[in-house]
């Protein structure tokens, strides 16, 4: 990896890009990625933690594209190739730590779902509410990488695709800080309940959140300061140009460090500390507050339109709950057999699955 940051005239990435470290990473995402499906396939948690390996697939892709470049990151007028596949490969880095972000916040709402009456937010809307959010995030990211990595584009549109990455980190941090406080809110009336707090379903999946998350701001904070302070445009043909650009956009270091190296930890984070052996693979089975797994339906707020239940959580919901606990008065309890996954570990006798 290079350690100056001195520019190179006509280069796309404006520097020389380092031949090894796309290698590394290409291959390293790769492994995450099968052993992510393997775990899915495992644990039949495909619907839970899909993205997961989607999003390795993506990285691999990004990295073994950028090894491309590495070979090929001259701006050629002729030959179209390179700057095609420069532009491919920013949108699959660019556009995985939101993927992997929405990750996080399907697998807060199973979660919910498992323990309803501690939910700060209704369980059936926390994926699209959020999912919403991170779809906003996920058009205006491809969106101005797309302008910005166009060599030929006009310095107007490079503004305009610079302007629509920072409302998409901006808007990203925002909605980081939206999930740390339902997290913590669930989170404490979990220890509040104690006895899904002392559940691993609940106890571990929340840690790796909280982990996960912490490396997912770092990044959109390195992409906000690199973005806040590099040129709204890059004029690869101008050495004085080149020279005036953030030290973050001629250095490749920074991006290995603060985007790829924290990617890779968060992948393989889930690799580790996966949910699967926990969480069951229903959404529909809940754990009562006597440790009991209980299958039924969840909070009749379900049926309510999104956005009155959007309302109901900025008015109410974060505050009070209310009569939270009618969910689990009809539980249909006719034998109890144990978990099918893994064993939870709640620590109050013998939990079983009401059916």
């Amino acid at each position: 990896m290079t350690g100056n940051d001195v520019p190179i005239v006509g280069s796309l990435y404006v520097y020389a890009p380092n031949k090894g470290a796309p290698i590394f990473f290409t291959i390293a995402f790769a492994i995450s990625a099968i052993f992510h499906s393997w775990q899915c396939h495992r644990y039949k948690a495909w619907k839970l933690i899909w993205l997961q390996p989607a999003c390795a697939a993506l990285f691999t892709l990004g990295y073994a594209l950028r090894e491309y470049g590495a070979y090929n990151f001259m701006y050629s007028r002729t030959d179209k190739a390179p700057l095609a596949l420069f532009i491919l490969s920013q949108i699959c880095i660019y556009l995985g730590p939101p993927l992997l972000e929405l990750a996080n916040y399907h697998i807060l709402g199973r979660v919910f779902h498992y323990v309803p009456y501690a939910a700060p937010f209704n369980p059936g809307r926390v994926t699209a509410f959020f999912g919403g959010l991170m779809a906003i995030v996920e058009g205006l990211s491809a969106s101005g990488v797309s302008l910005t990595a166009n060599a030929k584009a006009k310095e107007s549109t490079k503004k305009m695709g610079h302007k629509l990455i920072l409302v998409a980190l901006a808007l990203q941090v925002c909605v980081i800080f939206v999930f740390a406080y339902l997290s913590v809110v669930f989170h404490r009336r979990c220890i509040k309940a104690r006895v899904p707090a002392q559940s691993k379903a609940v106890k571990s999946t929340l840690m790796t959140l909280y982990i996960s998350m912490v490396l997912i701001f770092i990044r959109c904070v390195f992409r906000l300061v690199e973005m806040a302070t590099s040129s709204t445009s890059v004029d690869i043909t101008s050495m004085e140009r080149l020279m005036q650009l953030s030290p973050i956009l001629r250095n490749e270091a920074y991006l290995y460090a603060f985007e790829a190296s924290l990617m890779l930890i968060n992948s393989f984070l889930w690799n580790v500390r996966h949910p699967g052996p926990y969480l069951p693979e229903d959404p529909h089975i809940y754990l009562a507050q006597d440790g009991t797994e209980v299958e039924g339906e969840g909070d009749g707020s379900e049926h309510r339109p999104l956005l009155l239940n959007m309302a109901n959580t900025l008015m109410f919901g974060l505050l009070y709950r209310g009569d939270k606990d009618k969910m689990l008065s009809q539980p249909q309890e006719l034998h109890e057999t144990p978990h099918s996954n893994a064993n939870n570990g709640f620590g109050v006798g013998n939990v079983g699955r009401a059916t």
